[in-house]
Protein backbone atom coordinates (compact mmCIF):
# COMPACT_ATOMS: atom_id res chain seq x y z
CA UNK A 1 0.00 0.00 0.00
CA UNK A 2 1.27 3.75 -0.62
CA UNK A 3 2.19 6.01 1.68
CA UNK A 4 -0.39 9.31 2.01
CA UNK A 5 1.13 12.36 0.16
CA UNK A 6 1.12 15.28 3.00
CA UNK A 7 -1.82 16.38 1.35
CA UNK A 8 -3.82 13.53 1.20
CA UNK A 9 -2.93 13.28 5.03
CA UNK A 10 -3.81 16.34 6.12
CA UNK A 11 -6.99 15.95 3.88
CA UNK A 12 -7.55 12.52 6.10
CA UNK A 13 -6.92 14.95 9.45
CA UNK A 14 -9.36 17.70 8.22
CA UNK A 15 -12.10 15.09 7.68
CA UNK A 16 -12.18 13.92 11.05
CA UNK A 17 -11.65 16.30 12.62
CA UNK A 18 -14.63 17.90 11.09
CA UNK A 19 -16.45 14.90 11.19
CA UNK A 20 -15.92 14.44 15.18
CA UNK A 21 -16.84 18.39 15.41
CA UNK A 22 -20.03 17.70 13.85
CA UNK A 23 -21.20 14.81 16.06
CA UNK A 24 -19.97 16.98 18.94
CA UNK A 25 -21.52 20.33 18.12
CA UNK A 26 -25.22 18.06 17.20
CA UNK A 27 -24.86 16.82 20.76
CA UNK A 28 -23.40 19.19 22.78
CA UNK A 29 -24.08 22.42 21.03
CA UNK A 30 -21.46 25.14 19.60
CA UNK A 31 -20.79 26.83 23.28
CA UNK A 32 -19.99 23.19 25.14
CA UNK A 33 -17.70 21.70 22.51
CA UNK A 34 -14.08 23.04 23.13
CA UNK A 35 -11.46 22.35 20.70
CA UNK A 36 -9.44 20.49 23.06
CA UNK A 37 -12.15 18.20 23.04
CA UNK A 38 -12.69 18.29 19.56
CA UNK A 39 -9.19 17.11 19.29
CA UNK A 40 -9.09 14.83 22.06
CA UNK A 41 -12.24 12.71 20.77
CA UNK A 42 -10.50 12.75 17.05
CA UNK A 43 -7.37 11.28 18.44
CA UNK A 44 -5.25 14.68 17.27
CA UNK A 45 -3.60 17.25 19.08
CA UNK A 46 -4.85 20.61 19.65
CA UNK A 47 -2.59 21.65 17.21
CA UNK A 48 -4.02 19.30 14.67
CA UNK A 49 -6.64 21.31 15.23
CA UNK A 50 -5.02 24.47 14.44
CA UNK A 51 -3.06 23.62 11.41
CA UNK A 52 -6.20 22.68 9.54
CA UNK A 53 -8.98 25.82 10.81
CA UNK A 54 -7.68 29.14 12.43
CA UNK A 55 -10.59 29.12 15.14
CA UNK A 56 -13.36 27.55 16.37
CA UNK A 57 -15.68 29.46 14.02
CA UNK A 58 -13.75 28.24 11.29
CA UNK A 59 -14.29 25.00 12.26
CA UNK A 60 -17.74 25.62 12.48
CA UNK A 61 -18.19 26.67 9.06
CA UNK A 62 -16.94 23.47 7.79
CA UNK A 63 -19.30 21.43 10.17
CA UNK A 64 -21.87 23.56 8.41
CA UNK A 65 -21.37 22.41 5.09
CA UNK A 66 -20.90 19.15 5.79
CA UNK A 67 -24.28 19.31 7.44
CA UNK A 68 -25.69 21.43 4.63
CA UNK A 69 -24.21 19.00 2.20
CA UNK A 70 -25.47 16.07 3.91
CA UNK A 71 -28.62 16.99 4.21
CA UNK A 72 -28.78 18.24 0.09
CA UNK A 73 -27.81 14.96 -0.84
CA UNK A 74 -30.35 13.32 0.92
CA UNK A 75 -33.16 15.46 -0.62
CA UNK A 76 -31.75 14.67 -3.58
CA UNK A 77 -32.43 11.10 -3.22
CA UNK A 78 -35.49 11.68 -1.76
CA UNK A 79 -36.75 13.71 -5.06
CA UNK A 80 -34.85 11.23 -7.67
CA UNK A 81 -37.13 9.90 -10.12
CA UNK A 82 -39.97 11.80 -8.74
CA UNK A 83 -41.77 12.45 -12.38
CA UNK A 84 -44.90 14.06 -10.89
CA UNK A 85 -45.12 17.20 -8.80
CA UNK A 86 -47.51 14.79 -6.22
CA UNK A 87 -44.51 12.36 -6.30
CA UNK A 88 -41.42 14.99 -5.84
CA UNK A 89 -43.95 16.77 -2.61
CA UNK A 90 -44.37 13.31 -1.25
CA UNK A 91 -40.47 12.63 -1.30
CA UNK A 92 -40.01 16.12 -0.37
CA UNK A 93 -42.27 15.38 3.12
CA UNK A 94 -40.38 11.95 3.93
CA UNK A 95 -36.94 14.54 4.01
CA UNK A 96 -38.38 17.03 5.81
CA UNK A 97 -40.06 14.36 8.44
CA UNK A 98 -36.74 12.82 9.30
CA UNK A 99 -34.88 16.23 9.00
CA UNK A 100 -37.04 18.82 10.30
CA UNK A 101 -36.73 19.62 13.93
CA UNK A 102 -33.98 17.45 14.28
CA UNK A 103 -33.34 18.69 17.69
CA UNK A 104 -29.17 18.74 17.26
CA UNK A 105 -29.34 20.25 13.88
CA UNK A 106 -32.07 22.90 15.02
CA UNK A 107 -30.13 23.58 18.02
CA UNK A 108 -26.54 24.00 16.61
CA UNK A 109 -28.17 26.18 13.75
CA UNK A 110 -29.44 28.57 15.82
CA UNK A 111 -26.69 28.52 18.39
CA UNK A 112 -24.20 29.34 15.91
CA UNK A 113 -26.94 32.35 14.27
CA UNK A 114 -26.69 34.21 17.29
CA UNK A 115 -22.75 33.53 17.57
CA UNK A 116 -21.96 34.81 14.04
CA UNK A 117 -24.23 38.01 14.84
CA UNK A 118 -21.17 38.92 17.41
CA UNK A 119 -18.67 38.50 14.64
CA UNK A 120 -19.58 40.80 11.17
CA UNK A 121 -17.24 38.69 9.58
CA UNK A 122 -18.75 35.51 10.62
CA UNK A 123 -21.78 36.79 9.71
CA UNK A 124 -21.15 37.31 6.41
CA UNK A 125 -19.73 34.21 5.97
CA UNK A 126 -22.84 32.52 6.81
CA UNK A 127 -25.13 34.96 5.18
CA UNK A 128 -23.05 34.10 2.31
CA UNK A 129 -24.01 30.49 2.40
CA UNK A 130 -27.32 30.95 2.92
CA UNK A 131 -27.83 32.78 -0.06
CA UNK A 132 -26.21 30.39 -1.66
CA UNK A 133 -28.97 27.62 -0.46
CA UNK A 134 -31.69 30.22 -1.61
CA UNK A 135 -30.44 30.88 -4.87
CA UNK A 136 -30.08 27.08 -5.21
CA UNK A 137 -33.64 26.63 -3.92
CA UNK A 138 -34.85 29.21 -6.52
CA UNK A 139 -33.44 27.39 -9.33
CA UNK A 140 -35.01 24.29 -8.40
CA UNK A 141 -38.08 26.01 -7.55
CA UNK A 142 -37.66 27.58 -11.24
CA UNK A 143 -36.80 24.54 -13.08
CA UNK A 144 -39.43 22.46 -11.69
CA UNK A 145 -41.83 24.94 -12.36
CA UNK A 146 -41.21 25.03 -15.98
CA UNK A 147 -41.36 21.12 -16.33
CA UNK A 148 -44.55 20.76 -14.35
CA UNK A 149 -46.50 23.73 -16.10
CA UNK A 150 -46.80 25.83 -13.29
CA UNK A 151 -46.21 29.95 -12.96
CA UNK A 152 -45.52 30.66 -9.86
CA UNK A 153 -46.98 33.73 -7.97
CA UNK A 154 -44.00 35.59 -7.21
CA UNK A 155 -40.86 35.18 -8.45
CA UNK A 156 -39.08 31.77 -7.23
CA UNK A 157 -36.22 33.69 -5.33
CA UNK A 158 -39.39 35.00 -3.31
CA UNK A 159 -40.85 31.43 -3.26
CA UNK A 160 -37.48 29.95 -1.95
CA UNK A 161 -37.07 32.43 0.61
CA UNK A 162 -40.73 31.66 2.29
CA UNK A 163 -40.08 28.12 1.67
CA UNK A 164 -36.53 27.97 3.90
CA UNK A 165 -37.92 30.36 6.29
CA UNK A 166 -41.11 28.31 6.73
CA UNK A 167 -38.66 25.25 7.18
CA UNK A 168 -36.42 26.94 9.79
CA UNK A 169 -39.67 27.79 11.92
CA UNK A 170 -41.00 24.43 11.80
CA UNK A 171 -37.33 23.11 12.66
CA UNK A 172 -37.26 25.13 15.55
CA UNK A 173 -40.89 24.39 16.61
CA UNK A 174 -40.82 20.65 16.06
CA UNK A 175 -37.16 20.93 18.06
CA UNK A 176 -39.50 22.37 21.04
CA UNK A 177 -42.69 20.20 20.06
CA UNK A 178 -42.06 17.06 18.14
CA UNK A 179 -45.60 16.61 17.70
CA UNK A 180 -45.38 19.50 14.77
CA UNK A 181 -46.29 18.09 11.59
CA UNK A 182 -44.84 19.60 8.36
CA UNK A 183 -47.29 18.58 6.35
CA UNK A 184 -47.78 22.68 6.15
CA UNK A 185 -44.25 22.48 3.85
CA UNK A 186 -45.77 20.47 0.71
CA UNK A 187 -49.22 22.23 1.57
CA UNK A 188 -47.64 26.10 0.50
CA UNK A 189 -45.88 23.93 -2.26
CA UNK A 190 -48.94 23.10 -3.71
CA UNK A 191 -50.53 26.72 -3.06
CA UNK A 192 -47.49 28.31 -4.96
CA UNK A 193 -47.81 25.74 -7.48
CA UNK A 194 -51.95 26.71 -7.98
CA UNK A 195 -52.77 23.07 -7.05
Amino acid sequence: MARMTRAESQAQTRGTLVATASELFLKDGYAATSLEKVADEAGFSKGAVYSNFRNKDELCLAVVDAIREGQAHKLAQALEGAATLDKMLEGFQRWADETIGDVGWTVFEVEFSTRARQDESLRRELAERNAAIRNAAALLLGAHALAFGITLPMPAADCATALLSLGVGLGVQRAIDPGVGVDVLPSVIRLLAGR
